[in-house]
């Protein structure tokens, strides 16, 4: 089964619609995504790969935003690190710019920034960097069973 396959399971598994879509522009980074789909890029819900020693830790964050890993960390309660690309798809499965919330191949933590809670509808990544699917910062929730924490980066002021 192909990796979008798996994350159209994985939705229709957990009572999700099955809102994939191709996109042949290219959906790899938060600005690409969002001129594929006709969307803002805050309504884009980027998925970050974290390491925790071997843990997986992804954070599901609003593709305008920076994410903080030492809030990540706080939040998880690990000490977590970048994960590099080949450590991302030996582990989830999936490549970079196409990891998606849901259908990997271990079992991972996920931490949703609270600032998604706020935008509807949200696109994320299906397994490739040309498919996403619709769904709603609820429905990540339910899918993932995420914890929801503040994990941007915040500007210092005047900047």
């Amino acid at each position: 089964m192909d990796r979008v396959d798996r994350v159209r399971q994985a939705l229709l598994a957990a009572g999700h619609e099955d809102s994939i879509a191709e996109f042949p522009a290219g959906t790899h980074s938060a600005a690409d995504a969002a001129a594929a789909v006709g969307c803002s890029v805050a309504q884009i819900a980027k998925s970050i790969v974290f390491r925790a020693g071997e843990d997986v830790i992804l954070v599901v964050a609003s593709g305008a935003h920076r994410i903080d890993r030492n809030k990540v960390a706080a939040a998880v309660g690990l000490a977590v690190k970048t994960a590099d690309a080949a450590w991302v798809m030996s582990n989830t499965g999936f490549a970079v710019g196409g990891v998606a919330p849901v259908g990997h191949d271990c079992h991972v933590t996920t931490v949703i920034d609270s600032a998604l809670l706020s935008l509807d509808p949200l696109w994320a990544a299906a397994g490739s960097p040309m498919h996403a699917f619709r769904t709603s910062a609820e429905q990540l929730i339910r899918l993932t069973n995420g914890m929801i924490a503040e994990v941007r980066q915040t500007e210092a002021v005047g900047t």
